[in-house]
């Protein structure tokens, strides 16, 4: 719990004091002073003073930051006191430091994804397993051991690329065209065709749905319990278990339900041990389990993914950091959109305790998978807000727009129609994701 705290408070510290120091930035570049920049909130802890006058603050709440403009000048203030005041910049200055702090966002989100394309990373090869009868994975012809390629002519190196290239196929519907290597090593295409599905939760992995997953790889013995079915059968840690019961192509999952199914009774196992295969007949120890006699093996089972390492050079990684930024940006801006549309269930959106959860996860999981989650967060954060919602930086770049057009500012009547408009759906909005979030964790 605490692990999963810090990563959450670190992840929202880095993100949202990038978004304030875009504000910063470019302010100071148009010449406004910048009175406070904070990171955290509420009582100070320590400050600094800079030579242009901006108090640095690191406050007691680390919850990301603030910048405090100077958006009126002082009473008696001079003209060059007057000039470096917020609201007296030009309507075009005041949209740029406006607009800055959702494309640092996306810009730290760039940064990320170059870094971790040049840093390389360990990623699931993608090496499909038998999808399930009737799916259009299995309608297109994938079987077992298609090594996925290519995806619409562009090249795949792991499974973490295929489904990003799927997953919006497989939220709108559409056909994509797969180049496979079969598991004899020749060189096929698959024709997928996807009905739209809706994305929700409850229903499942969407590509689990259109019949494609990873090939699972064949169960090890990772440990053998002492005094166990497995102990008494001669099992050793290490051994590979190619088939049980005369059945092959195994997984931990199916070998666990095989096992259960013969309580008592001999099962032969196919097993791979220091380069031989041998036979080993194991008899599973019966147990009582919600009133269900099921058979128990008492050894400790796990499986090595087929892992590859991909890397990219500096300007192809920039170049793929551009394009999954914004790929990212327009996919979820077409998921508000068929929320809207009823295309796509509501219970997506995620409040803090989801966040926080994710954060955790990926931060256990490694430093790759935490700088990923920050560059997806990140982009949201960007998105989000430059969305044309009073309160948000998007809301006030609307009110620019509408400056620009009409010559002058909106009437203060329209502001505050807006503001109250805003608050009123944000708040719902906040509403509506901590009962999904609720709803997830009491499931």
């Amino acid at each position: 719990m605490l692990f999963t705290l810090l990563a959450f408070v670190v992840a929202l510290g880095v993100l949202i004091t990038f978004h304030e120091l875009g504000h910063y930035s470019v302010a100071r570049w148009c010449g406004v002073r910048v009175l406070r920049f904070s990171v955290g909130f509420g009582r100070v802890l320590i400050k600094r003073v800079d030579r242009h006058g901006t108090e640095w603050a690191i406050s007691v709440l680390p919850l990301g930051g603030y910048v405090k403009m100077q958006d009126d000048p002082p009473p008696g203030a001079t003209a060059a006191q007057r000039a470096e005041s917020f609201n007296a910049q030009s309507v075009g200055r005041r949209f740029a430091i406006v607009a800055a702090g959702p494309i640092f966002n996306l810009v730290l989100a760039v940064v990320l994804y170059a870094a971790l394309s040049m840093a390389g990373t360990q990623e699931p090869a993608a090496v499909l397993g038998q999808p399930a009868p009737d799916t259009p994975a299995a309608m297109a012809g994938v079987v077992r051991g298609d090594r996925v390629t290519a995806v619409d002519g562009q090249s795949m190196r792991s499974w973490n690329e295929v489904r990003w290239a799927l997953l919006d196929r497989a939220s709108s519907g559409g056909s994509a065209r797969l180049t496979v290597a079969t598991a004899g090593g020749a060189d096929r295409e698959r024709i997928l065709n996807i009905s739209a599905q809706q994305l929700d939760p409850s229903l499942g992995d969407p590509l689990l749905v259109a019949g494609l997953s990873l090939a699972m790889p064949a169960p090890v013995v990772r440990n053998v319990i002492a005094g166990g079915a497995g102990e008494r059968a001669g099992l050793k840690d290490g051994d590979v278990i190619l088939a049980a019961g005369g059945r092959g192509d195994l997984d931990s999952r199916v070998l666990v339900n095989i096992i259960q199914q013969h309580p008592e009774q001999a099962l032969p196992l196919s097993v791979r041990r220091a380069g031989q295969t041998l036979t080993v007949d194991v008899v599973p120890a019966a147990e009582t389990v919600e009133g269900k006699r099921i058979g128990r093996l008492n050894v400790q089972l796990g499986g090595d993914l087929d892992m590859v390492e991909v890397r990219y050079g500096p300007w192809e990684s920039l170049t793929r950091g551009v394009t999954r930024t914004a790929d990212t940006a327009w996919f979820s801006l077409k998921m508000m959109g068929r929320m809207v549309t009823g295309d796509v269930s509501w219970r997506n959106i995620s409040g803090p305790v989801t966040i926080a959860d994710y954060a955790g996860q990926t931060a256990r999981l490694g430093w790759a998978a935490y700088i990923a989650y920050l560059a997806l967060i990140s982009i949201s954060l960007g998105v989000l807000n430059l969305l044309p919602i009073p309160m948000l930086d998007g809301g006030h770049l609307l009110y620019y727009l509408i400056e620009i057009v009409r010559g002058s500012p909106p009437p203060e009547r329209w502001l505050d129609i807006g503001q109250r408009a805003g608050l009123g759906l944000l708040a719902a909005l906040m509403g509506l994701a901590l009962f999904n979030d609720l709803s997830r964790l009491f499931a």
